[in-house]
Order: C-alpha cells, then sequence, then structure tokens
C-alpha cells in the first residue's frame, strides 16, 4: 500500500564547524575540524600532528563522553612511551 507521498529532496551531509571533534569513520581515527577545503575536512589529531583530508559525509560529530574518552586514550598511550 502506498500513500502516494514523495522522498523529499536528498541533503547533502552537514560540515562540522571549525574546532569540532569529530571521528572520521573511514579511518577510525578522532581528530579536531580545522578547515573546509573543497569537498574535504581537514582533521588534525587531538594531541596535534599532521593534518589529514575526510570525506565530511564519513565524519560523525563526538559526544561529550566520547570526546572525553578519546583525550583519556590518548593521554594513557602518552604515558606508555619511553621518554624520548
Amino acid at each position: 500500500m502506498t500513500t502516494g507521498a514523495q522522498p523529499g529532496p536528498q541533503l547533502p551531509p552537514m560540515e562540522p564547524a571549525v574546532g569540532a571533534a569529530v571521528r572520521d569513520t573511514r579511518h577510525g581515527r578522532v581528530g579536531i575540524v580545522m578547515a573546509h577545503d573543497g569537498p574535504y575536512v581537514q582533521l588534525r589529531p587531538l594531541n596535534g600532528g599532521r593534518e589529514w583530508d575526510a570525506d565530511p559525509g564519513r565524519v560523525q560529530l563526538l559526544s561529550p563522553a566520547e570526546l572525553l574518552s578519546a583525550r583519556l586514550a590518548e593521554v594513557n598511550e602518552r604515558s606508555r612511551r619511553p621518554d624520548r
């Protein structure tokens, strides 16, 4: 049974704001949005480092709990590294 209603136009994915913490689901990484460059979102790791390009359709905003968990994981990882 159909109701005759037509689906609305599909909207493009919403790009996260600069400064937002997101998860790049394609690469399985967490980063901060640094810029929008052409069709990509540029992300930088939470603790700094080299930026990478991500597809805006493959990034998800982190909840405050997810961001806290990601930051704690990075602190724990740093504590396991030998001093340089």
